[in-house]
């Protein structure tokens, strides 16, 4: 079996030294394969693997029994247990002057942890995200570029490059989200409501979010339709942007925007090169927060004339950079030029999907390729 090794491994590596290591991220985004690599065989038969899901292993988990001799235990879809958190705690406590724990789970494992006794100071956190460009090539050309565009950066789908496998997958993928994660882990009625949610939020990346206008689609209460995207963030189905305000500028304040940690699923070809983007930019933001510990944002800037400038990215409050996504090498955004004057943010750029790569009164000019090997996103 081919192994592609993952950004996370060396800092991975590195944390199961001193900690517990959780890895969270969205479902087949290829979480147990890489818990896997830390042990002997990359094989989910070997006996340090451990999935909550498999009756026999629940029944000794409970019984407080791990395997002998085995040095790093890998512990999958735990999370799924109400008392989870006594349970790990336990086992951190009594052995972890001699094994390590790696903890993973295609939910917002910190989320589910709340209450109870407290696992504060016992774990490091890591978000695993799909593939992206640098990750599968330093030097990445335009065909690894169409490729991730068209398949999305999941592992399985990505790696067979084939339309029908991809369209079959990701049926059975959204299936399992809702009728099995959802529903393990979540109180919810209406099951058959969020599947349809699950394949209209894919029309709704790129512009400002109404949860008005979903709310009147599905039917149902603003506070329904919030609870309802507030699951789909926390089982890394999708993700929203908050705006960033500066004094200078009107900014909007409230709107958010919404993307999806699988792109591919974006149908139009604009909203999903943005998605892209805005996935490349999120797994910088996490590798940044998850490694180093800064406080990492990702923001969109809006005013109230609808000027637009599409990504800022800040670490502990500040600016690093704005980003303007671009399908074809057009004209500079003057909105660019407009925030540029009115803001602390020391650069901009405009990401584009063709060759040309040229500098304009402050704004750089540049193809997704040269972007993302430049500012190297993991």
């Amino acid at each position: 079996m081919r192994i592609h090794e993952r950004y996370l491994k060396n800092p991975v590596m590195n944390d199961l030294k001193s900690r517990m290591v959780f890895i969270g991220g969205p479902r087949q985004v290829g979480k147990t394969i890489f818990a896997l690599t830390f042990l002997s065989e990359v094989t989910e038969k070997h006996p340090a693997y451990l999935n909550w899901d498999n009756v026999t292993t629940r029944s000794s988990l409970l019984r407080g029994e791990l395997p002998p001799k085995e040095k790093c235990i890998v512990l999958d879809e735990i999370h799924k247990f109400g008392k989870w958190r006594n349970l790990v705690k336990g086992f951190y406590d009594t052995n972890k002057s001699e094994r390590s724990f790696i903890i993973t789970g295609s939910a917002r494992l910190d989320y589910y942890s709340r209450g109870g006794d407290s696992l504060q100071g016992r774990y490091h956190y890591y978000r695993l995200h799909p593939f992206s460009l640098i990750e599968l090539n330093k030097e990445p050309s335009k065909e690894d570029f169409r490729r991730l565009l068209k398949f999305g950066g999941f592992p399985e789908p990505f790696l067979k490059g084939e339309e029908k496998f991809w369209r079959r997958w990701q049926n059975e993928r959204t299936r399992r989200v809702v009728s099995e994660d959802i529903r393990d882990l979540e109180n919810v009625k209406d099951i058959s409501l969020l599947e349809l949610l699950a394949l209209e939020l894919p029309n709704r990346v790129g512009a400002v979010l109404s949860v008005k206008n979903l709310k009147e689609f599905f039917q149902v209460s603003h506070e329904t339709v919030e609870r309802w995207l507030k699951i789909f963030e926390r089982m890394y189905y999708c993700f929203r942007i908050p705006p960033y305000g500066s004094p200078k500028v009107r900014a909007v304040k409230k709107e958010q925007k919404l993307y999806l940690w699988d792109w591919s699923l974006v149908p139009e070809p604009g909203p999903r090169f943005e998605n892209f983007i805005a996935s490349q930019l999120l797994k910088y933001c996490h590798f940044i927060e998850d490694t180093e510990g800064y406080r990492m944002d990702l923001r969109f800037l809006r005013d109230i004339e609808k000027r637009e400038v599409d990504f800022v990215v800040l670490e502990d409050g500040k600016p690093l950079f704005a980003v303007e996504c671009k399908t074809g090498e057009k004209e500079i955004n003057p909105s660019l030029f407009y925030f540029m004057d009115r803001t602390k943010i020391p650069k901009f750029y405009q990401v584009h999907e063709g060759n040309r790569d040229f500098e304009k009164n402050g704004v750089r000019v540049l193809p997704v390729r040269t972007f993302c090997k430049e500012l190297q996103l993991p």
